[in-house]
C-alpha cells in the first residue's frame, strides 16, 4: 500500500512541467529563469514543482540533455553506417536536419548557447572523438581528402545547416523574410548544400 506521504506522481503533471521548462528555458537561458516562471507557465503552484523536480539545475539538465540528444542525436547513426557513401551521408544528414529544425527553429540556438556557457555538461554526455572523429565518415573523408581536417568539414556541414535558424530572427527585422520565404529557401537549401560540401571537397588546399 502506497504510503500517503508519497503519492504516485502524476506525469500528465510531469510532462506539462517538462513542457513548460522547455519553452521558458528556451526564451530566457538558464540564468534568467526561475522556477516561478516555469511553475506560472506550468500553471501550476511552485511546491508542486518542487515535488516533481527538486531544483532548477536538475529540470534545466533533464530538459537540456534532450535538446541536445535531438540535435547532435541524430549525427552518430549516419556517421558510422558503413554501408552508406559518404555522398548519402551528407544527404541524410542535410534532410533529417531541416525536418528536424523546420519545427523546432529554436532549438540550435538553446543548445549552442548552453553549450558554450557549460561545455563540460555537453562533455560528459557525449563522447565527441569516438562520435565524430573516429567514424566512418571521417575514414570516407580522409580516402577523399587526407589533406582536409575533418573539424573543416563538419563544421562547415553543420555551419550551412544549423545557421538559418540561428540567424533568421535578425533577417526577418529587414521584412523581406517572412515563413513561406523562408521555407522556400530551406527546401532549396536542402538541394544546394550537397552540391556546395561536394564543391568544398574537390578543390584542393592551397594552405601550407
Amino acid at each position: 500500500m502506497k504510503k500517503k506521504n508519497n503519492p504516485i506522481k502524476d506525469f500528465s503533471t510531469e510532462e506539462k512541467i517538462k513542457t513548460a521548462a522547455r519553452e521558458v528555458f528556451t526564451q530566457k537561458g538558464y540564468a534568467a529563469t526561475r522556477t516561478r516562471d516555469i511553475a506560472e507557465k506550468a500553471n501550476i503552484n511552485l511546491a508542486l514543482l518542487n515535488y516533481y523536480f527538486r531544483s532548477k539545475e536538475k529540470l534545466f539538465e533533464m530538459i537540456m540533455m534532450e535538446k541536445v540528444q535531438k540535435l547532435f542525436g541524430i549525427i552518430a547513426p549516419i556517421l558510422n553506417d558503413s554501408q552508406t557513401s559518404l555522398e548519402i551521408k551528407i544527404q541524410r544528414m542535410v534532410d533529417q536536419y531541416l525536418e528536424m529544425l523546420t519545427g523546432q527553429p529554436d532549438l540550435p540556438i538553446f543548445v549552442l548557447s548552453e553549450i558554450r556557457n557549460h561545455p563540460e555538461r555537453f562533455a560528459s554526455q557525449f563522447n565527441i572523438k569516438k562520435m565524430v572523429l573516429e567514424s566512418h565518415l571521417v575514414k570516407q573523408l580522409q580516402e577523399v581528402r587526407p589533406d582536409l581536417s575533418p573539424f573543416h568539414f563538419i563544421f562547415n556541414l553543420l555551419g550551412l545547416i544549423l545557421f538559418p535558424f540561428i540567424g533568421r530572427p535578425v533577417l526577418e527585422t529587414t521584412g523581406k523574410l517572412n515563413p513561406r520565404v523562408f521555407g522556400v529557401m530551406i527546401e532549396e537549401r536542402r538541394q544546394m548544400i550537397p552540391l556546395w560540401i561536394k564543391a568544398m571537397l574537390e578543390v584542393k588546399s592551397q594552405a601550407k
